[in-house]
């Protein structure tokens, strides 16, 4: 008998196991005929959960740059968004939105979710991911501008080493600096005593506002000797203040035109991705007016003021992408039910400010923040924890607290990744101890399987025994979460994570006795549920 997949109007022909094992079999030895059986009736699986078209699929994979290769088209579309999953996490912040919105569907059992994602929310999140590293990279080079004109204002010669600066240290650069004045100084110490939003104020306005005063106590000084020279220089010293503004130094013939034409050379020079920005668009209203008070008022202050305006909205576009995505990722926490501790960081930075926020969304902090404990919720407070005295296994632990040692800590927490099975709706666990060794069920005793953390081979049989199923425990009416239950796919086993006495295993018991009771009474019992609790080591 013969199989065929029609997924719109592309056909995929494949032969039932036993056809095939009856052709292996004159050619191959018996285990590789097993091998061979279990593989194509894999294949035949996976595709009965295809709900998404070869288009559909090649253009998702092109988005994370995923091969799509006739094996990877034949994933089931739950196994495919995984494949995707993992391109966008190699990518790292440029694929933040998508991978997000895959983990967000993963979490979700309904196939239509899957589809969804595949057609098209994999392109909206590209999309948002786009738009992100784009208000990202403006921000990126503005903030470079701003060292640069002020570098320009102040008179000190700009280099690519000073510009690369963080801006702690550009300002301490500055302060040294012996073209810098008093004001300058004093300004750039008050900021190195605040925080970065205090830097990132100094560098885009104080600095100029405090050059600006260094000027005006050197020409007050002027004043009483040549008050017409003190006019000039102060003349002279807003134009070059309002110049750096649009990156250009200016000559002495521009400086020596009319406030009006002098704008109009602005606007004339001015670099094409100024176009549009307040500054400009300020500089353009000053010379449709007649009237000089009004080009004054543009050199002096006007183009200061727009200047900031835009810096804000540049701010402003960028911190509500970055939101977007952290609300993003906090749903996706939310609906997994796994992640605790990262609804409670998301919850945390969208409170805070705009810092805190992109703070939040730093690969190396999103993946802190996935770490979680396992603590053992019916008939005990113990924590479950590798052991590398004990080749791996996963032990129980009371004794564990937030001032015990790292090491130790660190063998009790978790990162909680989507399951390396390929499950929806399903969850690994990587050691923080130990990275790249997942909790996995292994080899069976009388107590059932043994439960300890081993390296992902890749291998299809490790990655089920390392993927676990969550079943969220509720009681009475309230609908309150009690604790949560895991389990292993249907078709692996049936087996359950279990806590026993001093021990993790899979067993297919969800309650058993523990040991200690009094004869003629009822004997403690122990179930096998968890919490999921912030981690020991966060």
């Amino acid at each position: 008998m013969t199989f065929m997949l029609k997924r719109r109007g592309v056909p995929h022909i494949l032969l039932t196991t036993s056809a095939l094992a009856a052709m292996a079999c004159s050619v191959l030895p018996s285990a590789a005929v097993a091998a061979d059986r279990l593989q194509m009736t894999d294949i035949a699986t996976r595709a009965a959960g295809i709900g998404t078209t070869d288009v559909q699929r090649v253009e998702a994979a092109a988005v994370v740059r995923l091969d799509p290769t006739p094996e990877v088209l034949l994933l089931s579309d739950y196994d495919f968004i995984h494949a995707l999953w993992e391109k966008a996490s190699d990518a790292g912040e440029k694929l933040e939105m998508v991978r997000t919105a895959a983990e967000k569907a993963m979490s979700s059992t309904v196939s239509e979710d899957h589809v969804q994602y595949i057609a098209s929310g994999i392109h909206e999140a590209y999309r948002l991911d786009q738009q992100r590293q784009r208000e990202k990279a403006e921000a990126e080079r503005a903030a470079r501008l701003a060292k640069s004109q002020v570098l320009l204002t102040i008179g000190i010669t700009s280099t690519p080493d000073l510009l690369a600066l963080s801006d702690d240290n550009f300002i301490r650069a500055v302060a040294r600096h012996d073209a810098s004045g008093p004001e300058v100084r004093a300004a750039a110490l008050q900021a190195l005593a605040g925080e970065p939003a205090d830097w990132h104020e100094f560098i885009v306005n104080g600095a100029r506002e405090a050059h600006r005063r260094d000027v005006a106590k050197e020409l007050e000084d002027l004043k009483e000797k040549d008050r017409k020279e003190a006019e000039r220089r102060k003349e002279i010293a807003a134009r070059e203040r309002t110049a750096a503004l649009f990156r250009i130094k200016p000559s002495e013939t521009m400086l020596a035109l009319t406030d009006d034409n002098f704008i109009r050379e602005l606007l004339r020079m001015a670099a094409a991705d100024l176009h549009g920005t307040e500054l400009y668009a300020e500089g353009q209203r000053a010379i449709s007016s007649t009237d000089p008070v009004v080009w004054k008022e543009y050199i002096h202050t006007g183009a200061g003021a727009a200047y900031k305006r835009d810096d804000e909205n540049r701010r402003k576009k960028l911190a509500e992408a970055n939101r977007k995505l952290a609300l993003q990722i906090q749903a996706a926490a939310e609906n997994g039910a796994v992640n605790p501790h990262l609804v409670a960081a998301a919850k945390k930075a969208l409170a805070g400010s705009d810092d805190d926020v992109a703070l939040f969304l730093k690969e190396d902090t999103q993946y802190r923040l996935k770490r979680q404990s396992l603590r053992v919720l019916s008939g005990g407070s113990e924590y479950a924890r590798q052991s590398t005295a004990d080749g791996g296994k996963v032990l129980l632990n009371d004794s564990i607290e937030s001032t015990s040692p790292l090491a130790d800590r660190e063998d009790a927490t978790w990162v909680v990744v989507p399951s390396l099975g390929s499950r929806a709706g399903c969850y690994s666990f990587e050691s923080v101890r130990k990275p790249g060794h997942y909790l996995r069920s292994g080899k069976a005793d009388k107590n059932g399987l043994r439960v300890d953390i081993a390296a992902d081979d890749r291998s299809a049989a490790f990655r089920n025994s390392a993927t676990w199923c969550p079943r969220p425990l509720k009681t009475g009416s309230t609908g309150i979460r009690k604790g949560i239950s895991f389990t292993q796919p249907a078709g692996i086993t049936t087996n359950w994570l279990a806590p026993t006495v001093k021990d993790v295993y899979a067993r297919t018991d969800f309650t058993f006795p523990l040991p200690g009771g009094v004869p003629g009474e009822a004997q403690p019992v122990r179930t096998a549920t968890w919490q999921v609790v912030m981690p020991l080591a966060p």
